[in-house]
């Protein structure tokens, strides 16, 4: 066994006056931005080096982890929960949630929408049709109100002095808010016409009263009174919105069609010369 002798190195000496110890706790007065510190846990504060036009300022947005938007997403169905705003999306509210959420909510909306059109395609002995431009329905419709309606939103709120809530914090709320739609877009494959509008409005219900409750509180924060007059239109927009869903996504029949007699014997009261329909 061959050893090497190693030389120690001058420049190191020992004691305890040449350690020194930093602090990076993010309530210290020293500068933890490369560690996170300051954005909460889970987030990389990029705002003090990178402009907001590069990937590097939003990157903070999105580096969040799985359990935390799993939670952020489900507690959106308890309407008795507290201020989502303060509980859930304080230190740092986030983006990577809000765009998974509503592109799977896209998702699922033509899925199983083609799903149920296909099945009663089927129970209606008719050929199966696929209908591809739902899919760019659902995109348009669920992005222009998750995120370009926020963002309207806040520029509008903005112009009235309303400083407080922050574009990033529109955008999730409003994203968050929209994952109730998701169950209710895979129950309705069910072809029961009034098991569709009921919940169809079960969905309305909840992610309307999230919205009020979450956006009404900062309207009343504002200055200028006139911005709580904003909840009417807001309420309308959802209105609208959920009979869209209901209307493009959630209406299918099926129809039972038997074939007519073409010479009805009047002898037979049983023959019929129109089809008949079923509904469900």
């Amino acid at each position: 066994m061959a050893y090497v002798q190693i030389e120690a190195d001058e420049r190191i000496e020992e004691g305890p006056e040449r350690l020194q110890f930093q602090s990076y706790h993010p309530n210290s007065g020293n500068d933890s931005t490369a560690l996170g510190g300051g954005s909460g846990p889970g987030f990389r504060d990029a705002n003090a080096k990178s402009a907001f036009w590069s990937l590097e300022y939003y990157q903070q947005y999105f580096d969040v982890d799985t359990s935390t938007v799993l939670k952020r997403c489900y507690t959106t169905l308890l309407p008795w929960s507290p201020s989502y705003l303060s509980a859930h999306l304080t230190p740092a509210a986030d983006l990577y949630g809000p765009f998974w959420t509503l592109t799977t909510l896209i998702f699922c909306l033509y899925v199983f929408s083609s799903l149920a059109h296909s099945i009663v395609s089927y129970l209606s002995d008719e050929p199966i049709d696929y209908d591809f431009s739902l899919l760019s329905t659902a995109f348009a419709l669920v992005y222009i109100y998750g995120l370009g309606w926020p963002a309207l939103l806040w520029v509008a709120l903005r112009y009235y002095g309303l400083g407080e809530w922050s574009l990033i914090e529109a955008i999730a709320v409003w994203g968050y808010g929209q994952f109730v739609w998701i169950p209710v877009s895979l129950i309705c494959i069910a072809p029961f016409t009034i098991l569709r509008w009921a919940l169809t409005g079960v969905g309305f219900a909840i992610s309307g009263y999230f919205i009020c409750a979450n956006v009404y509180p900062i309207l009343q924060t504002a200055d200028s009174r006139v911005s709580r007059v904003f909840i009417i239109p807001i309420a309308l927009f959802h209105i609208v919105v959920a009979f869209l869903f209901k209307v493009m996504f959630f209406s299918y029949y099926v129809v039972k069609v038997g074939t007519p007699d073409p010479i009805p014997s009047p002898s037979d009261p049983g023959s019929v010369d129109t089809p008949a329909a079923m509904f469900f």
